[in-house]
């Protein structure tokens, strides 16, 4: 450090410099949740394993941390609400306008057609009130002033830290934050808390008492300990008095708290209700309560209160004894889930009123589990409680979660918890839960409970009369009956412990079931003299005359001794009785293996086991598993001055086979259960770290164990690991051991424990030998070279097959340079070593000589031994003097060749997985995690440059590897990530100024320069963006770092994996960076942003792959070429395409698509997140540095620069109130990017090279020129898709106010960066190019939804633009400016003030500025005039009142103006505002028609022609219409209206250059019968092609003709009309031929084949449009009164639909009962019409041709296109009526000619011409049969027949019995010969047809026989039957010929003769 130049050091100061120790070691005491921890009763001297356990369980945790580790990452990763000062930023899409409700008013449209729309005004802008002016708008002397003024404004109510906005990355990437582990705690399940209520039955006569416990059924196993409880009364209380010498507190709860882990539908909560012995069976008791009442007082009250004396004598006579009476069971889980459910309603706990009736158990017989359980499974089975007597009484239970605090409540040892509330209330207790099973959770506190069940006694073969029996039990510690221990739990109001217990009676019952549970308190140190006593004793319940005695007959003992072999006794026991007194001696002796006494013993039935009973241990000290136990015994007798020989379970140990014995326990650990082992995992690793530390002297040898231990270490961490019941963190850590490092650990403290055994003690100061033993260096040296040696020793597992050579070269070359360094320290020392035995040393020892499995799985769970190692080391340094030891000897050489070891291993070990197993690969990510973590905490303990080539190795090694290069850099990737989490990582990056004391980096430049980052001088500032060599010295982990990013962005990966995670690992390391407190002055941000330079270089580079494809699908971006499916009418992106390419990015993007490049796009998170590191370093870099760089950038770079700006503006637009900023959810983007995918296979050549893509349904895709880009909010897909219901108001407000100011900040810092470049623009220098390029990027923003702020920022901007570069950008940037005229007067009409005024007062400077310039004025006028024209006609919510008050003010500016009052400039605004003026209210006209589409459009058209001496606004309005018509779905209409704009530009383009292609295509465009249309293109008065400002559009193109042709033939295609993309083709070739553009050409004849292809698939099956005539009748209808249209309507639309909706439309225009509809067809008489009333007729009408038009219109399309006439008939009959007789009946066909033939540019048009002609009845009866005989053919013709649509069509035409059939024609017409020659052709033209159409029927019951199934065979031959029955009927008929019609000289002929 000492080469830092003194202002490098004054910042450092700052960053906090490395201290020379930030360790912290942190005594942390441990939360007790009692009020006192559990601990043993004082005054016992423990052994050594209680003493341990009770020392792991109070002792307080070890944490190790480091001082500054709370800056930056963490304070990333757990960011505070920092957004709560924010101010609000105002977004004209969250602000409500003032609505002005108008009704449509009809004969608006009507009152003056004549007007042109560029006359007069009918509305006196004078008379408005104009808004505030903007003040400083004329007032500045120079530009300079002006953009200070705009700088301060900008950089004022800034928002310091940027990436504070910006919601954090998805927790999946957070791999540099290792998970803090939970702090070990005792565990609980879900607990529920339980009241009980009521007890209550019948009658009150007795005390009940009560036990509460929940059994699993499933299971069939009981979960939890009893809870005793009584809702006794003092008077109930007061009858026991005697037997209650005390009533302690806690013995009077009647609250439970239930610990349920495994929560299933089977666990029942069991209510047993116990009351006082009595005379007499269980049902006798009972039969009171079933018959009697309280409420027959005066009936019952002598029985009752003989039964209540009865009672009190039974009590205070046997008031000890209980017997079972009655039990309830509810099913606590459906209680509990109710109750989970409604949690989270008002109510604090819900009650869960359980009205159980209580049970009684029959005869005493089913007391056991046993019973119970098959009880409850009944329950389950039947829902119904059978088989049993119920006891009339009721229980009621209150069930709740339980709450934060429960007041008063004690833990299962009656110790209070905590907080301990200062009233007292009735206690609650917490019944200990018996998991059903097991529970992984380490034991925490001191508990040690055994639980006694006494089950069943067998006395049946016994003669005596003992009948009533109870067991007393009392817990001895001794013979003597003094020796009795007070450690009973007791029940409920009574003491809280006992001496003795009695098990409840079962009367009259010899061999009786217990239930009871007796819960002991053990002593802490048993010995082999505790035991438990059972007294036997049978009871009389009846007192017997003159007996005065006690009730208690004795009959025999039993005891059980705790101990067995020193092993606490559980499980279940069955003991003999012993009849007399109890022999001496009898506790060291278990029952059944009682020696022989003198005098001998009187045994119950000769010896024979007659006593069941069951017991369980909770114990936190006693291990239950005979491996821990005796590992534990074995470890102990290392510590004490053991006497040997000691034992060992059933064995004995002698001294000479201790180490042996010792050895096989450490080892069989792994062969201890799984839950054990987890239980007591934190003594089992503390003992094993232990062993490794300390060499013993076991009969004067000194025994090594490390080895082993280590190894069991080893085995117990894999086995934990590779449990699937135990939970592992996100890192693949196991918690237990994560837990178990960061809390419990620490170094183990041998000083005081060395003992030697055998009788030699240690020399005091030689601590870790003996004076007549090798030191332990030798001894270390001696084991190591048995393993380098050979594997003999039997403890020393054989070395596996050969490993990776890798591996083996680098232990091999540690071993042998260990060797000799032992072997010369050895053979110097003496027996004094100097040296101390270090734990970290000796656990790194034993990493590097591991081999085998061991070695196996030490690197697969590095991360485990590199915590031990770094938290032993923190423990080492921590006891250090630290100013006599410098950093760099803290650790011995040798430590440090062995951390390298292990470091080039598990490098290695990565390597190999990553090229042998590419299965293990996410093994290997979490081995490379731990690895990076391991160095991470290696920088704050050693010395850096050690650790710096340690990073070195590990990626010169990772280089090398072979492997997939995205698996290589996601691995390098995370590795640098965690490092980069370090706190100092800036000191470590920032502060090698010069390379000399950088670590060198992994290939070192050859030139460096020793200049310091901060002066440019030096070096060219370019270079200062660029990741060079000598950056990447200097700045070694961020050179690491930004080169893995520029690898990964340039590679190709799946799905964008690598270089999502290269580039969250940069952007969260700047995150952490803004959000550091340290860093929080602007001087230090800059440095910091200087070290990241080189990202701009690179994200500038990356700019092809930023996917806005996706995020921002709402841009329309410029492209001659299509997609197949898409559409978009034609817009303002069309002159985007056109308007020359600046940012040269055509041929970039081409290139990119050719070679395939776009399928690694990012996706739109990821773009977003690397566009925020972008603009970070934007915001906090010096702006001199950047504006240098900015001019010396050359100007490719430039354009990319700003074509990145403008995707920043897009990127971070506001998504309005709705939808959070934070946008991908996993499945939002996981279907994007699929989205992004596809789209770019399907238009991966196109996009790069296209003017215009096209939208899909509502999606814009924007893969052409993106500097190009228009954004429409209304169809952003950046929706939040993950359920937005759960979110409150306050959290969606708070997200919208955040993401508000991000949008903000980033924009601002975008115009920031303009100005930056504007204001360094030399004017000399080709500014043209930098300021239009400028100019486009703020046109951009203002595309955007932004907020006022920075609106008023960035017209500032603009307005200094115009003032500096006016004339330049009028002249230059034309198509320019009319965006901006485009965008200003959209804001003007905004209806937030300020953007009003802020717009008005531009729009007003933009006409000041261009005045200089006739030319230019009058181009302003035209693109405001057309600005105002296209806005009004696409957007249907335009507010004109703000418009109008926004020409009031802008009217305000000219008049105020005065330098400018002598000119012309005034009168110019005046009347041109008025021009507006008149637009404006044609628009208000067309508002009024929103609902109408067909009048809408009518206006737009009137509009359109008004503007035939513009033909620029022609071309405005026609767009509009065609946009209005693609929103309804008309895309022919729409295609129509494009097809009449391109003829408009062709015949403006044939003016100016004469083109032989240019004149052909203007007599195609007009000529064309598919897209001629009726009135000329260009009026006859047009101005002069070269007069200023008139079709300077840029439309009037080649390249606008051939996008609008492009996007017409777009449309045809989407309406279905292929045949027309044909002709448009036709028009668009010879430009692209006469261009020689053959790319173009190629996909121009490839979406031709598109089309032809189309025909051939869809030909038939088109539906083109439906059509009506719609007359409308009535004077209120003004105008339109008698007039009749053609109505154009989509393929299916019933005559019922369109009536509907015109009925409704008018209905509302007119008010109710106004309209009228006429149902039929006939001919409308005024004078029968109401004329208050409007009347409209609709008719379905079809095209009409004639025979010769039939011969050119074949195909189904020309029977659909260019149609004028359409026909309707009418049926009538000479007698008024409609219908008639078929020799009556006639038909009128009406034919109607259209002014227009369809399809037109509007879906209606007016009827000028009709004519009518009438069919008689002969004419009519041919037409029918004509037309059947047609169906008939079609049915039997078709390619695929229907045959039920054949058989439809023959019943019709075959079968006898249709009214008016094809017979009854015959009869009536062909009968007879007509009497009227004139007739005689039409008979003989009927004869014909019913000749054909007997033939077509044949053919069809043939074809019928085909294809019918064989169930219809007799349909067939009924068919077929009435088919030949016709026939002869028709005969006789057919064959009569009118002689006179057949002459010679005639041919037979027939007519109409319908042909398939």
């Amino acid at each position: 450090m000492s080469q830092l130049r003194s202002g490098d050091a004054e910042l450092m100061q700052e960053l906090g410099e490395f201290p020379d120790d930030d360790l912290e070691l942190e005594l942390v005491e441990r939360e007790c949740r009692t009020l006192r921890p559990s601990v043993p009763e004082e005054g016992v001297e423990l052994d050594p394993h209680v003493r341990d356990c009770v020392q792991s369980y109070t002792q307080p945790w070890l944490v190790v941390s480091r001082r500054s580790q709370g800056y930056g990452w963490i304070a990333y990763s757990e960011r505070t609400d920092a957004n709560r000062v924010l101010q609000r930023q105002t977004f004209e899409s969250d602000v409500e306008p003032d609505k002005q409700e108008q009704s449509p008013s009809l004969p608006a449209l009507c009152d003056d057609t004549t007007r042109t729309t560029l006359t007069c005004s009918d509305f006196n802008l004078r008379a408005l009130q104009p808004d505030r002016r903007v003040e400083s708008l004329l007032r500045f002397s120079s530009p300079e002033e002006l953009d200070r003024f705009n700088q301060e404004a900008r950089n004022s109510n800034r928002y310091g830290e940027l990436f504070g906005l910006y919601p954090p990355i998805d927790e999946e990437d957070a791999v540099a934050i290792r998970p803090i582990p939970d702090c070990p705690k005792e565990h609980f399940g879900q607990r529920i808390l339980v009241r009980c209520q009521t007890i209550k039955f019948e009658i009150d006569i007795e005390p009940f008492f009560a036990t509460m416990a929940l059994y699993d059924l499933k299971e069939k196993k009981k979960i939890s300990e009893n809870f005793h409880l009584d809702m006794n009364s003092d008077q109930m209380k007061g009858f026991l008095r005697a037997h209650t010498p005390n009533t302690d507190a806690s013995t009077l709860a009647r609250s439970a708290v239930f610990s349920i882990s495994y929560p299933s539908p089977d666990i029942y909560l069991v209510v047993k209700i116990e009351k006082v012995l009595q005379q007499g069976e269980i049902g006798d008791c009972a039969e009171p309560y079933m018959i009697l009442k309280e409420s027959d007082t005066t009936k019952n009250r002598d029985k009752l209160e003989k039964l209540r004396n009865q009672a009190e004598g039974f009590c205070q006579r046997l008031g000890r004894y209980r017997m079972p009476f009655a039990f309830a069971t509810v099913n606590i889980m459906s209680a509990i889930n109710s109750t989970l459910e409604r949690e989270t309603s008002d109510t604090d706990s819900i009650n869960v009123e359980l009205n159980i009736y209580c049970v009684c158990w029959q005869e005493g017989e089913r007391l056991s589990d046993e019973d119970l359980f098959k009880f409850l499974a009944d329950i389950k089975r039947s829902s119904g409680q059978r088989r049993v007597k119920i006891i009339p009484g009721f229980l009621r239970l209150e069930v709740s979660p339980v709450p934060e605090t429960v007041p008063g409540c004690l833990s299962p040892e009656l110790i209070p918890v905590k907080p301990v509330s200062e009233k007292n209330p009735r206690a609650v207790k917490e019944v200990l839960e018996f998991p059903s099973s097991e529970v992984y959770v380490p034991h925490n506190i001191y508990r040690n409970l055994l639980y006694v069940y006494p089950l069943r006694l067998n006395l049946t073969n016994r003669l005596t009369s003992a009948r009533n029996i109870t067991v007393k039990i009392q817990f001895m510690s001794g013979e003597d009956p003094s020796s009795v221990m007070p450690v009973i739990f007791g029940k409920s109001s009574g003491p809280e412990f006992l001496q003795e217990v009695y098990t409840p009676v079962t009367y009259h019952n010899r061999s009786p079931d217990f239930y009871d549970e007796i819960k002991i308190q053990l002593p802490a140190r048993l010995t082999e003299k505790h035991h438990l006593l059972f007294t036997f004793y049978h009871i009389s319940c009846q007192q017997k005359q003159n007996q005065t005695g006690s009730v208690e007959a004795l009959i025999g003992y039993s005891w059980l001794p705790l101990l067995n072999n020193d092993r606490l006794q559980t499980g279940q026991q069955c003991l003999p009785i012993i009849l007399d007194k109890l022999p001496v001696n009898y506790s060291l002796h278990s029952p059944e293996k009682l020696p022989a006494q003198v005098p001998p013993v009187k045994w119950l039935e000769n010896h024979k086991g007659l006593f069941s009973l069951e017991l369980q241990a909770v114990s936190s000290v006693q291990a239950q598993d005979k491996h821990l136990e005796r590992f534990f015994t074995l470890c102990h007798a290392l510590e004490g001055k053991t006497i040997f020989p000691i034992r060992v379970g059933d064995e004995k140990i002698s001294e000479n086979m201790f180490e042996h014995e010792l050895k096989l326990s450490i080892i069989s650990l792994s062969s201890s259960g799984l839950e054990p082992l987890v239980l007591f995992l934190h003594q089992v690793l503390d003992k094993l770290f232990r062993l490794i530390m300390q060499p013993m002297v076991i009969a004067g040898q000194t025994a090594n164990l490390a080895q082993i231990a280590f190894e069991s270490v080893v085995s117990v961490v894999n086995s934990l690991h590779n449990s699937q019941e135990l939970a592992k963190d996100h890192q693949g850590r196991n918690c237990l051991l994560a837990t178990y490092l960061y809390f419990v650990f620490r170094l183990p403290d041998t000083q005081h424990e060395i003992h030697t055994t055998g009788g030699l003690m240690a020399h005091p100061e030689s601590r870790y030998s003996t004076l007549t033993r090798a030191t332990a260096t030798t001894v270390g040296f001696m084991l190591l070279q048995s393993r380098i040696r050979s594997s003999s020793n039997p403890d020393i597992p054989a070395p596996q097959s050969p490993e990776d050579a890798e591996v083996n070269n680098i232990l091999g070359k540690v071993k042998i340079h260990r060797s000799v360094n032992i072997s010369n320290t050895s053979q110097s020392s003496s027996t004094r070593p100097t040296n101390r035995k270090l734990f970290h040393e000796e656990l790194a020892l034993q990493m590097v000589v591991s081999t085998g499995v061991c070695r196996e799985n030490v690197y697969k769970y590095a991360w485990f031994f590199f915590e031990v190692l770094v938290k032993s080391m923190s423990q080492h340094v921590s006891q250090l003097d630290k100013k006599a030891v410098s950093r760099r000897n803290r650790f011995s050489d040798r430590f440090k060749d062995d951390i390298t070891t292990i470091v080039n291993v598990v490098t290695a070990e990565i390597g190999n997985i990553l090229v042998k197993q590419q299965k293990e690969l996410e093994q290997a990510e979490k081995v490379n995690i731990s690895l990076a973590f391991f160095l991470y905490d290696l920088m704050s303990l050693m010395d850096r440059g050690f650790v710096f080539q340690l990073v070195k190795n590990y990626c010169n090694q990772m280089a090398a590897k072979s492997v997939n290069m995205s698996t290589l850099i996601s691995m390098r990737l995370e590795f640098l990530r965690v490092l980069c989490s370090h706190e100092h990582y800036l000191n470590l990056s920032l502060f090698f100024s010069s390379p000399a004391s950088a670590p060198a980096s992994p290939s070192p430049s050859t030139s460096s320069q020793t200049s310091s980052l901060c002066s440019f001088q030096d070096h060219k500032i370019a270079a200062m963006f660029d990741l060079s060599q000598d950056f990447k010295q200097r700045h070694y982990l961020t050179g690491l770092l930004l080169t893995e990013l520029s690898t990964a962005l340039d590679m190709e990966s799946e799905g964008g994996r690598v270089q999502q995670k290269a580039i969250n690992a940069t952007y969260s390391l700047l995150c952490a960076h803004d959000l550091d407190q340290r860093c929080s002055r602007p001087e230090v941000k800059a440095k910091i942003a200087a070290l990241y330079l080189p990202l701009v270089g690179i994200i500038i580079d990356s700019i092809n792959y930023l996917d806005f494809t996706v995020a921002f699908s709402k841009g329309k971006s410029g492209g001659p070429e299509e997609d197949p499916d898409s559409i978009t009418p034609i817009n303002q992106s069309v002159a985007l395409a056109i308007a020359g390419n600046p940012f040269n990015t055509l041929a970039r993007n081409a290139l990119a698509s050719m070679t395939g490049k776009t399928s690694n796009m990012l996706t739109a998170e990821t773009s977003r997140n690397l566009l925020m590191c972008f603009l970070w370093i934007i915001k906090n870099a010096d702006q001199n540095l950047i504006q240098r760089w900015t001019v010396d950038i050359p100007s490719s770079q430039l354009s990319r620069l700003l074509e990145l700006l403008t995707i920043c503006i897009s990127c971070f637009e506001y998504r309005g109130k709705q939808s959070s900023d934070k946008v991908s959810t996993q499945a939002l983007q996981k279907s994007q990017q699929a989205k992004a995918r596809l789209e770019e296979a399907l238009l991966g050549g196109i996009g790069a090279r296209g003017q215009m893509m096209k939208r899909v349904g509502g999606n814009d895709r924007t893969l052409g020129q993106r500097e190009n880009l228009r954004w429409r909010k209304d169809l952003t897909q950046w929706r939040q898709t993950n359920d937005r219901q759960d979110k409150s108001k306050a959290e969606l407000d708070q997200e919208a106010i955040i993401s508000g100011n991000l949008a903000t900040e980033t924009n601002i810092i975008v115009l920031d960066l303009l100005e930056m470049i504007v204001q360094a623009v030399p004017l000399a220098d080709c500014k043209d190019n930098v300021v239009g390029g400028v100019l486009k990027v703020l046109l951009h923003s203002l595309t955007c939804n932004q907020s006022t702020t920075f609106l008023s920022h960035c017209f500032s901007t603009l307005r200094a633009l115009i003032v500096k570069f006016g004339d330049l950008l009028f002249e230059e940037e034309a198509e320019q400016c009319a965006d901006l005229c485009q965008k200003v007067l959209h804001y003007c009409s905004s209806c937030v003030d300020s953007n009003r005024s802020q717009a008005c007062a531009t729009l007003y400077l933009i006409m000041r500025y261009s005045y200089s310039s006739a030319s230019n004025f009058s181009r302003v006028k035209m693109q405001v005039t057309m600005s105002l024209a296209s806005l009004v006609g696409k957007s249907s919510d335009i507010h004109e009142e703000y418009l109008r008050r926004s020409f009031r003010t802008i009217l305000a500016y000219a008049e105020e103006d005065t330098e400018m009052q002598s000119t012309q400039l005034p009168s110019q605004v005046d009347e041109l505002l008025r021009n507006l003026n008149s637009i404006l209210s044609d628009t208000v006209k067309m508002k009024e028609f929103q609902k109408d589409p067909e009048m809408l459009m009518d206006l737009m058209y009137r509009i359109a022609k008004g503007y035939q001496t513009s033909p620029d606004l022609r071309l405005t309005w026609l767009q509009n219409m065609a946009e209005k018509h693609n929103g309804r779905k008309c895309f022919t209409e729409s295609a129509m209206c494009l097809v009449h704009a391109a003829a408009l530009v062709a015949e403006y383009l044939s003016m100016l250059e004469d083109h032989k292609y240019l004149r052909e295509l203007c007599l195609g465009c007009s000529s064309n019968p598919h897209t001629r249309f009726g009135e000329s293109a260009v009026s006859d008065d047009i101005l002069s092609p070269d007069e200023d400002g008139v079709c300077s559009g840029r439309y009037f193109t080649e390249n606008g003709l051939v996008g609008l042709l492009e996007q017409a033939a777009e449309l045809f295609s989407n309406g279905g009309l292929y045949e027309a993309v044909n002709e448009v083709y036709k028009v668009i070739v010879p430009i692209l031929e006469a261009h020689r553009d053959f790319r173009k050409l190629a996909s121009t004849h490839d979406k031709l084949q598109r089309a032809f292809e189309n025909i051939i698939q869809k030909g038939h099956k088109r539906m083109f449009g439906t059509y009506f005539r719609v007359g409308f009748y009535g004077c209120k209808f003004g105008d339109l009164d008698e007039q009749e249209f053609i109505y154009k309507e989509p393929g299916i639309t019933h005559l019922p639909e369109i009536s509907h909706r015109l009925e409704n439309f008018y209905s509302q225009c007119f008010g109710d009962g106004v309209l009228e509809m006429i149902k039929d067809s006939t001919p409308v008489d005024r004078k029968k019409l109401n004329p208050n009333k409007v009347y409209i007729q609709i008719t379905y009408v079809e095209p009409y041709f004639d025979d010769y038009e039939m011969k050119d219109r074949l195909t189904n399309f020309e029977k659909n296109f260019n149609l004028r006439r359409f026909m309707y008939t009418t049926p009538f009959t000479k007698s008024g009526r409609p219908r008639g007789e078929l020799n009556e009946q006639y038909k009128r066909k009406t034919i109607l000619t259209t002014m227009h033939a369809f399809p037109y540019i509007k879906t209606r048009i007016n009827v000028i011409q009709k004519e009518e002609f009438d069919l008689t009845p002969i004419e009519v009866a041919i037409e029918d049969m004509q037309k059947k005989t047609r169906e008939l053919a079609e049915a039997t013709h078709r390619e695929k027949p229907d045959a039920v649509m054949l058989q439809m069509v023959l019943q019709g035409s075959v079968t006898a019995t249709v009214n008016q059939g094809p017979l009854e024609v015959a009869q009536v017409f062909l009968n007879e010969i007509p009497a009227d020659p004139k007739l005689f052709r039409h008979h003989n033209k009927l004869r014909l047809c019913f000749k054909e159409f007997i033939l077509r029927c044949g053919e069809a019951v043939e074809k019928n026989k085909q294809l019918i199934t064989p169930d219809q065979k007799e349909y067939q031959q009924e068919m077929k039957k009435n088919y030949n029955k016709l026939r002869e009927n028709l005969r006789p008929m057919l064959e009569r010929k009118i002689p006179e019609l057949y002459k010679p000289i005639i041919k037979p002929r027939i007519e109409n003769r319908y042909t398939h």
